[in-house]
């Protein structure tokens, strides 16, 4: 049993950096592109900040923990604020994944560079590149898991403004039945065969 809580305690300590920093550029990512296009709300609500504390969801985090895929507090959008409100909430939306996709890109190019040229101690080097290399997971998984089209994750937004208006807004509907929704499928195995397959290939092409 003090294997297991020990092993589990090293994976909190080695994936914590990196997800807090994954979570909260998503959140950031979401703020600023939104506040560029005419939005302040989250500026206003002080989400326009690299404090975790600011983006986390408790429940997200423990999620993470157990079901290996986690989330973090939704950045408030106005898109009346917006020009084209249907254009630019499509914009921010797709800012948060892009933000992981890059994170995650960024990692493993710092671990291959810390790997190849170790200039840093051999106590140093290990955790930091466990957690370069967690990085690039949980950043891939973010980034994979908020695309899928389900109410309110990021891919649902996309999905809305790729629709037309009507069917658009049957589709928000859904909305307050996303997270049973997403424990549903989780649960049921479906989310992992959809996920899981591109995040290992993403994952592999990156690190090699």
């Amino acid at each position: 049993m003090n294997i297991d809580m020990n092993a589990l305690l090293l994976q909190i300590i080695i994936q914590a950096p990196p997800l807090l920093f994954a979570l909260t550029m998503h959140e950031l990512a979401h703020g600023y592109i939104a506040y560029r296009l005419g939005d302040p709300t989250a500026k206003m609500a002080g989400r326009l900040t690299m404090n975790p504390l600011k983006h986390l969801d408790p429940i997200g985090v423990i999620a993470f923990i157990i079901m290996k895929i986690g989330w973090a507090k939704p950045v408030p959008v106005d898109p009346r604020y917006f020009r084209n409100p249907r254009k630019d909430m499509l914009t921010v939306a797709l800012a948060g994944p892009a933000a992981n996709v890059l994170l995650a890109i960024a990692s493993a190019v710092l671990v291959q560079f810390l790997v190849r040229f170790q200039f840093l101690p051999f106590a140093v080097l290990q955790p930091v590149a466990h957690m370069l290399v967690a990085s690039v997971w949980i950043n891939l998984m973010l980034a994979v898991f908020n695309l899928l089209p389900i109410p309110p994750l990021d891919g649902s937004k996309i999905l809305m403004g790729l629709l037309p208006p009507q069917a658009a807004y049957s589709y928000a509907k859904l909305e307050p039945f996303g997270f049973i929704l997403v424990i549903g499928l989780f649960y049921t195995g479906v989310i992992g065969r959809l996920i899981m397959p591109i995040i290992r290939f993403s994952n592999n092409l990156l690190l090699g």
